[in-house]
Order: C-alpha cells, then structure tokens, then sequence
C-alpha cells in the first residue's frame, strides 16, 4: 500500500513538473482574445482580402499547430487564415458546464469572429472540428460562406473507445488519473496513439514536436478532450437532424481507409442526405488526410473558396 502510495506522488510530482515543463516548450504562436472572460487563442496567417477568409478548426486531441502545419502556412499564400485552439484545447481556456458541447464551441467561435471583425467565413474542421463546423454553420447559417468537413463525425454512432473517454470524463476518477497517470503514462504511449490515427500512411517528421502534440497531456487539457469525446454522441444527435437546412457550398473529403470515423456513416451518409454537398473520397488515405493528403485538400479548399467569393 505505501509503495502505491509513493508511486502516486512521485507521478503527481512528475504530472506538475512536466505540465511546466511542456508549456514551457509549446508556448502560444498566437494572440488571446477575451470572450466572456476566457482568454482563447487565435493565430492569424495571410494578408486580409475582401474574400470570406478561411476558419480552420482541428480535431480532438489537438491545437491549432496540427492545423498549420500542411494547411495553414499553404492556404495562407493566398488567403486569410484563422486558426483557433477549441475552447479547453491548446492554451484556450475552458468554460463552464456544457464546454463540451459543438453548439457552445460554435458561440465562442461567433464571439472570436465578431472580435476579429468577421462577418462571413469559410469554416473548415477536421474530425471533431468538422462535427463543431457544421455545428456553426447550423447555428449561425450566414456568417458561414461556405463549409470545409474533412474526416468528419457527423452522426451520434458509438466508438470502440466511448467507454475510456466515458470514465476519464468522470468527476472524481478523471480528476485523480489526470493530475496522477495521464502525463507520465501518455509519455510513454502518446506516439504510437497519434501513429494509429495516420494509418495507414506514418505522421510527418517531427510531427509531435511540431504540432506541440504534449499540450494534451496537460491535466486541463486532458480533462476537456476527455469530455468533449465521452460526450461527442448525444451532442451530435441534436444537430444531426438540422443538416437539410444548410445552403452553403458545402465539402467533404474523407479517406476511404479512416480507421477513426467510419466513412460510410458519416461522410457518405451526409452526402445522401444533402446531394448538393461535393463528397471527395481519398483511396487508400487514413484520418489525418489533411496531412497525408495535403496537396489535394488545400486544392479543393481553395476551389470551393473561389466559389464562394
């Protein structure tokens, strides 16, 4: 029991000291912007045009470093680019009950863009940022000029890990494992979990340091994924039901090999329901396509982005 014990400490001793240590070596690229008394952080790439600029919103687990690496910095030639850290994610600060939420999200990324002087945006987002970009665009139908959904989770179907996030969410037991396991664990563990997500092509070089992926294993930041995940399915089932309202050009592009979101239940079920969205299958492209396939997304977001002006 005592051993237990101080191996306990000597983790939350560690989980302190690398939570510095990793804030030290990730600090923000961006600036902060003030909504409702949470600092949230903003990068800004490109020269202002009278274009919609382009809104990118990365996934679960992430910050807006995974989405500047192949998209930013290359859309950013021509176009304005926002890049945002979601709401508990990268060095934006969390909010109260229901943060977790797409709609609520949605309203901070409204309350962003107003500060910003933005009235129209063409919003883009991987994975659990497409489910918060279509979110927006439901919620807020003209400030959004057009819709980017890549890899998407669309639909509240169940995942092999809702059970994990399910208990890293809980109150006492979330709490206790993020401040004690969860950063000296995820050492450990963190780069074979973000490899999954590439299969079955392999990350960039350097790709975790780079997109200052060991943000995640910060407690707060730990904690906020855990429960946008753990409650990704119900809150997606009441906006599901709002997408035939959405008049936007509208893209999707997923990979036919995604192991994280089943295109077929996602993706492709969209696309049936709304014909005048343009569904792009990559073949043999995993989840991280807006990596893998870098070249042909920012093409397509640029297309659409030339549509929409």
């Amino acid at each position: 029991m005592l051993t237990l014990v101080a191996v306990l400490v000597i983790c939350a001793f560690v989980t302190w000291a690398g939570t510095w240590l990793i804030g030290w070596a990730h600090p923000p690229r961006g600036r902060f912007i003030e909504i409702s008394g949470l600092r949230q952080h903003v990068a800004e790439l490109g020269e202002k045009t009278d274009a919609p600029p382009i809104v990118l919103i990365h996934g679960a687990g992430c910050n807006l470093e995974d989405m500047r690496l192949d998209l930013g910095e290359r859309l950013a030639a021509r176009h304005r680019v926002i890049l945002i850290d979601r709401p508990g994610l990268g060095w934006s600060e969390r909010g109260a009950e229901g943060a977790d939420s797409p709609a609520y999200q949605a309203a901070m990324l409204r309350d962003v863009l107003d500060r910003l002087e933005v009235k129209r945006a063409i919003v883009a987002g991987h994975s659990w940022g497409a489910a918060l970009a279509a979110r927006f665009a439901v919620d807020f139908p003209d400030r959004a000029a057009a819709l980017v959904l890549l890899a998407p989770p669309l639909y509240p179907i169940s995942g092999r890990t809702d059970w994990l996030y399910g208990l890293f969410a809980t109150p006492y037991a979330g709490w206790f494992y993020a401040r004690t396991l969860a950063l000296p664990v995820g050492l450990l563990f963190l780069g074979l979990v973000m490899a999954s997500a590439f299969l079955p092509q392999l990350p960039p070089r350097r790709y975790l340091k780079r997109s200052a992926a060991f943000l995640l294993l910060r407690p707060a930041t730990f904690l906020a994924n855990a429960r946008d995940m753990g409650d990704l399915k119900n809150n997606l089932a009441a906006q599901a039901e709002r997408y035939p309202s959405l008049t936007m050009p509208t893209l999707l592009m997923t990979g036919n090999f995604d192991l994280v979101v089943t295109p077929i239940r996602n993706a492709f079920a969209f696309a049936t329901a709304m014909p005048r969205a343009k569904l792009v299958t990559l073949f043999g492209i995993g989840h991280m396509l807006h990596h893998t396939a870098a070249d042909r997304v920012v093409e397509e977001i640029e297309n659409l982005a030339s549509r929409a002006s």
